[in-house]
């Protein structure tokens, strides 16, 4: 038989493991959305380096190993160069 004592012990520790569980519970969860979220921007600033290697790639090859500039937005594109130049290769 249960003296009221122990009832009491009983109930704390029950009240006082479920507290214990929620703030538990919580400090690990921001923790994780913490890690989350750090995640997310790190593979966001890799993405976004891939992508300029991969634009600086692109760009060198539009280049081209002659030096000779085909883009029309570019400041130093020269027309006369690039008809010269296609006159050249046929």
């Amino acid at each position: 038989m249960a003296t009221p004592t122990t009832n009491v012990v009983r109930w704390s520790a029950l009240i006082g493991g479920i507290f214990y569980g929620i703030v538990h519970q919580s400090t690990v969860q921001s923790q994780y959305d913490e890690k989350k979220a750090a995640h997310a921007v790190s593979h966001r600033a890799h993405l976004i380096e891939e992508a300029k290697k991969a634009y600086a790639a692109k760009k060198a090859e539009k280049t081209g190993s002659s030096g000779l500039i085909t883009d029309p937005e570019d400041p130093k594109f020269d027309l006369e160069k690039v008809i010269e130049s296609w006159t050249k290769d046929s």
